[in-house]
């Protein structure tokens, strides 16, 4: 019997199909692993890129950091790529390594559950099909279960009401009374289109945030053509946005942030109104928050038909919004910009495993994984852009990702093991030591309301380092880390 007979025949079950799970199944066939399925709630490829299809959506990363190196996208039209050319880049990346046929789109999976006696998982679709498969790669991310906020009423109204997340296209608001709730990162961006043609938009802002302008001329045709047909002109360019990036990602350089607040606040003055402008003023440090890119925003409060609400809402009626201080603003259509429950991450979904055990239950106090990929009871299970591992451009850190569960499933396989699971002691130990890291940051420890933390007040979606350092980390051998179970 040769040693290639002893190994088992594996069977990956990877779920979603966005840039991770693109990523992710590419590097697999590349391996010479193919016996694949991609489970896709949605109808096409791209992820946060598929469903995000708001006026103005667009990445707040340069463009020529978010390309996958196993595939540099040299053609960007412009410094900020937009979503509709973004979302076409992993179409075709897609379409390049022949990943359509291993995807089964519109059907999102339900449950994943664990068979210790079998070592394998089971998978349980919305139309209730069922997958099994020796190895799981979760890669739904963080951006999943859509926000909606708490407010009374808001089932009464009678108008149009969507999330940002989910654009309405069909329905025209040219004309209309528009009530946007809430003031991040989508409304930054959709805000600025709708005002051109609704006939009134009311913002309802609970806090301001820091809104720094981008440098974003569309390349010229000079410029396109350089990188075209410069060889290593585009490397080079990814390589210096690398290199000035991620230094800076954990906020330690008081001179660097002082810097970036002079931008935000610089900006600001463009807006006419004294008082929209002391509005717009954050009152958290730099990076507290999601740092946020816009040209056009603080212009869009110098129109007549923008305005900007920062007294509370108390109740909805079925054609108002109405604020603690009693005032009815009547709208026709509501935009919900409240974003989504990011902490929930794989737990998004049904997960059970060893003995029973499900990711709820053993995240209660808040999602935990070491390097943020594998968590203890949950064998031959690995996620991608899991917990502690947002900062900087997360396909960078999802690339570092990909390689390191490839490894592991390597390993999987030359071994001939049954499975793999990360030591409780190792994962406590890494967590404790990136909370301590977290600690450390001093703007994430400011007090401001953030998607960042769970009720307790820990702090489950951030990398506390650099890219760089995340990448060391995972490229580190590391096989006591896991109990293994052989054959």
């Amino acid at each position: 019997m040769s040693e290639s007979d002893t190994h088992r025949h594996l069977r990956i079950a990877i779920v979603g199909a966005g840039p991770g799970g693109l990523c992710m199944a590419a590097r697999l066939e590349q391996s010479g692993f193919h016996d694949i399925v991609i489970l896709e709630k949605a109808s096409g490829v791209g992820g946060t890129w598929f469903h995000n299809r708001y006026p103005g959506c667009a990445c707040d990363i340069p463009s020529y950091l978010y390309s996958l190196s196993m595939e540099i996208k040299r053609d960007w039209t412009r410094p900020y790529a937009t979503q509709p050319e973004i979302r076409a880049y992993f179409e075709d990346f897609a379409k390049k390594y022949d990943l359509l046929r291993l995807c089964h789109f519109d059907d999102g999976v339900e449950r994943a559950s664990f068979d210790e006696g079998e070592a394998k998982w089971t998978l349980e679709t919305e139309s209730g099909k069922r997958y099994e498969a020796d190895v799981v790669i979760g890669a739904i991310g963080m951006f999943n279960d859509l926000v909606e906020p708490e407010i009374a009423g808001l089932e009464t109204f009678a108008g149009t009401r969507f999330h940002s997340a989910r654009w309405n296209w069909d329905h025209d608001l040219s004309g209309e009374r528009v009530g946007v709730i809430g003031s991040a990162a989508s409304a930054v961006q959709f805000v600025p289109e709708i005002v051109k043609t609704a006939g009134q938009v009311h913002l309802f802002q609970r806090t301001a945030n820091w809104v720094l302008p981008k440098l974003d001329t569309p390349f010229t045709e000079e410029e396109l053509d350089a990188f075209a047909n410069q060889p290593g002109l585009a490397e080079a360019t990814r390589q210096q946005l690398f290199d000035d990036i991620d230094p800076h990602i954990t906020f330690d350089d008081p001179a660097r942030v002082a810097e970036f607040e002079s931008y935000g606040r610089a900006a600001i003055d463009i807006v006419e109104d004294p008082e929209v402008r002391e509005e717009l003023q954050p009152r958290h440090p730099y990076g507290a928050k999601r740092p946020l890119l816009s040209n056009e925003y603080y212009p869009a409060f110098n129109r007549p038909n923008l305005e900007l609400v920062t007294e509370a809402i108390d109740h909805i009626e079925a054609d108002a919004v109405v604020t603690v201080d009693g005032r009815r603003r009547e709208v026709d259509t509501l935009i919900l910009a409240t974003g989504f429950a990011t902490t929930k991450y794989l737990s998004a979904i049904e997960v059970v495993g060893r003995g029973g055990r499900s990711l709820d239950e053993a995240w209660s106090e808040g999602a935990t994984a070491y390097l943020g990929i594998t968590t203890s009871g949950f064998p031959n299970l690995f996620m991608l852009y899991g917990p502690n591992t947002n900062n900087g451009s997360i396909l960078s850190m999802i690339e570092a990702q990909v390689e390191y569960a490839l490894r592991q499933i390597q390993r999987i396989d030359e071994e001939g093991l049954r499975f793999i699971d990360v030591r409780p002691d190792v994962m406590a130990s890494y967590n404790d030591e990136i909370q301590q890291a977290i600690g450390k940051v001093a703007p994430w420890n400011a007090g401001a309301r953030n998607y960042y933390s769970v009720e307790s007040g820990r702090v489950v979606t951030q990398w506390p380092h650099s890219m760089s350092e995340y990448r060391r980390r995972t490229e580190k051998e590391d096989a006591d880390a896991y109990e293994v179970s052989a054959r």
